[in-house]
């Protein structure tokens, strides 16, 4: 039972993880160019699945798509995306280069860390939460004695300070890496 929801609280820091890889910082990094779809022959595709995508340089991604055809419309969707850069393009290759970021725009992007931190923080919460409701319920409908009702809680807190511990060091990590110059 317990299970179901550890499962839950795990997805939360799967969530997280992919939140804070999009978040760049002073590096080209090329999951900053994950949620971005491109229209192949009437579908929206993933960029990654339309061209090579390549770091040459520490502060440059390359995107060379299979076909020419779509340099154009690969070029209008990272401009209407959020990431910020403009694209350049040679006719075969779009590159996106990276400014070094500010120290006010590094002090922003931490805060942004801490809140989509904290937001996960609350997600965990609310996942032990509705465990421990469910324990309850199950201990009502005589499902579970006393004993095990005790002994589940206890197992759900320590899920849930064990989750809390490593969003703490996820929100360590990606703000050190942010204010890393």
């Amino acid at each position: 039972m317990i299970k179901k929801f550890e499962d839950k609280m795990q997805k939360s820091i799967e969530s997280l993880e992919r939140e804070y890889n999009s978040i760049r910082a002073g590096r080209a990094n090329p999951h900053v160019l994950d949620k971005i779809k491109v229209d192949y022959y009437g579908t929206p595709t993933p960029l990654q699945q339309v061209g090579n995508i390549s770091v040459p340089e520490p502060r440059i991604i390359t995107i060379q798509p299979w076909e020419t055809s779509l340099l154009k419309a690969i070029e209008k969707e990272i401009m209407q995306s959020d990431i910020g850069i403009n694209p350049t393009n040679d006719g075969k290759v779009i590159r996106l280069v990276f400014p070094e970021l500010t120290e006010e725009r590094r002090k922003e992007l931490v805060k942004d860390v801490k809140k989509k931190g904290e937001a996960a923080k609350v997600a965990i919460r609310n996942i032990r939460r509705d465990a421990n409701d469910s324990l309850k319920k199950a201990n009502k409908n005589s499902e579970i004695t006393e004993d095990e009702l005790k002994d589940q809680q206890d197992k759900v807190q320590k899920a849930t300070d064990k989750y809390i511990k490593t969003i703490d060091g996820m929100i360590d990590k990606k703000s050190k890496e942010i204010l890393t110059v």
